[in-house]
């Protein structure tokens, strides 16, 4: 047996779980071009992460119209070759988003006990429009959601970050905000940084923290603002 095929067969997986806005509100400014082109940038990266200590999986959750759909089911990162292109439109239905995220995280089928700690990643620019309360609640009373890592981005001055912080499960991680396009690349790539630096390690559970509020600045990505 080759020595990836012992790595593929043998590693646990770690699971990345993005809750993505795609309302209509997401259509202005290049929002939602920008997010696709970070989602995609941090997908290719964590597929050619070493499976030795931990499979990187992936699943992206999005939110527009009338309801949630699961836009890539959780699949390893290393197997997945192209993710359609988000499109934009209709409401907010993150409740949706919530019910769909909890029953990902709960189904010891798809995400097996030997599992490190997930991480879900809530990106929003608005409020919800459909009912999120109950669904939000069962999310944050869920155990495995509880000891998942939660990180919360708002795009523009507009989303509910009251809620977003919530959603948080560190009561020091604030709610990143982003104000620009960069801002959105920068918040993917230190979820992307902090994802692959607990893959390599030989404790993944163990969490670094994120020091959002003082992110690298990159000139090349200054894409404007919103």
């Amino acid at each position: 047996m080759a020595m990836h095929d012992f790595a593929a067969a043998t590693a646990r997986p770690l699971p990345v779980i993005i809750l993505a806005d795609v309302s209509g509100s997401m259509t202005v400014d290049g929002k939602i071009e920008n997010l696709n082109m970070a989602i995609k940038t941090m997908i290719a990266s964590f597929a050619k992460e070493s499976r030795l200590n931990a499979e990187i999986q992936v699943a992206l959750v999005t939110f527009g119209g009338e309801c949630a759909s699961a836009h890539v089911p959780l699949t390893p990162a290393y197997q997945i070759t192209e993710v359609q292109h988000l499109t934009a439109s209709g409401g907010t239905p993150m409740g949706s988003a919530f019910e769909m995220v909890t029953a990902m995280v709960e189904d010891k089928t798809l995400i097996p006990s030997r599992a490190y700690r997930p991480t879900i990643v809530l990106i929003s620019d608005g409020w919800p429009t459909d009912d999120w309360e109950a669904p939000f609640a069962a999310l944050q009373q869920s155990e495995r959601a509880k000891k998942a890592v939660r990180m919360a981005m708002a795009i523009g001055s507009d989303a509910d970050k009251n809620m977003m912080k919530a959603f948080i499960n560190d009561p020091e991680t604030p709610v990143f905000e982003a104000h620009n396009s960069q801002d959105i690349v920068r918040f993917f790539r230190a979820v992307s940084m902090s994802v692959s630096n607990r893959s390599r390690s030989t404790t993944p559970n163990q969490i670094t923290k994120i020091d959002f509020k003082n992110l690298p600045d990159d000139d090349e990505l200054d894409l404007g603002d919103f």
